[in-house]
């Protein structure tokens, strides 16, 4: 049996490509599909119950649909209103989700700097601990409305393996609009293969990672690679997978060959 098999508290993070319904705002059909999954998993689909933390993006394109914008903007300070105005719609849509199936939810807002400050980390930690033990999803979001590089720069699949490393996760599942990492950009090389299984993140994997296929989110695969080799560091395994795929996460830890795994070094 594999560690994510085994694994008893799941950090999940889902980009804006997936979250949104192609800049129309959010996708409501897909939300509903993975906050019923986590319920699932929380309940203890086939197995023993587990504690699943949700980081979630969208937050700045379901603003940029209530406001009426067709394109991202690229001043920071109109990038943050429609964080303000995003957020509201995204957590509320997961908290409906979740309910629906019985299980509560709770908002998180955070930013690299509460996570590089020991006593806010230790604060954060305790807070998301005690969510879990409540059987509650803490739905986490970069707190964009503060933040300066962050939002400019930044994306979730970083703050998604910081996440893992805060609670001390046994998984980290980075849900994208791609089936994982191949040998190369499948966009422009029809013949690249999938890599199910990276050991280690040396400078030859990284240099498959490209940018953003999307205009509505900051991170690529060069980012998801970045976020591995934070999460398996830590001594958390991490897996990239598509989460438009039926059921992608109780595949995962059903143990189905599935995406690309990353292994976590013996270093918890």
């Amino acid at each position: 049996m594999s560690v994510v098999q085994e694994a008893r508290r799941i950090v999940v993070k889902v980009g804006s490509s997936l979250v949104t319904n192609e800049g129309r705002g959010l996708d409501e059909a897909a939300i509903g599909e993975w906050a019923r999954q986590l319920a699932a998993l929380v309940r203890g689909h086939e197995g023993p119950p587990r504690e699943l933390i949700m980081v979630s993006s969208g937050a700045v394109a379901e603003g940029m649909k209530r406001l009426g914008w067709k394109t991202r903007p690229k001043e920071l300070h109109e990038l943050q209103a429609a964080a303000a105005v995003g957020q509201m719609g995204l957590v509320q849509m997961y908290e409906t989700k979740l309910r629906d199936h019985q299980v509560g939810s709770a908002q998180v807002l955070l930013t690299h700097a509460d996570l590089a400050d020991r006593e806010r980390y230790l604060n954060a930690r305790t807070t998301l601990l005690t969510l879990l033990q409540l059987g509650v999803v803490p739905v986490i979001n970069e707190n964009d409305t503060v933040v300066i590089d962050e939002i400019r720069f930044g994306d979730n699949d970083t703050l998604g393996a910081l996440v893992a490393n805060l609670v001390e996760a046994d998984a980290l599942v980075i849900l994208t609009d791609q089936r994982g990492l191949y040998t190369a950009d499948p966009h422009t090389h029809p013949e690249a293969t999938l890599i199910h299984r990276v050991e280690s993140v040396t400078p030859e994997i990284e240099q498959l990672g490209g940018g953003s296929n999307s205009g509505l989110g900051t991170g690529g695969m060069s980012a998801k690679l970045t976020a591995a080799k934070i999460a398996t560091g830590a001594g958390v395994d991490m897996v990239i997978a598509n989460g438009a795929n039926a059921n992608v996460l109780y595949d995962i830890v059903d143990g189905k060959d599935v995406g690309t795994r990353f292994v976590g070094k013996n270093n918890k």
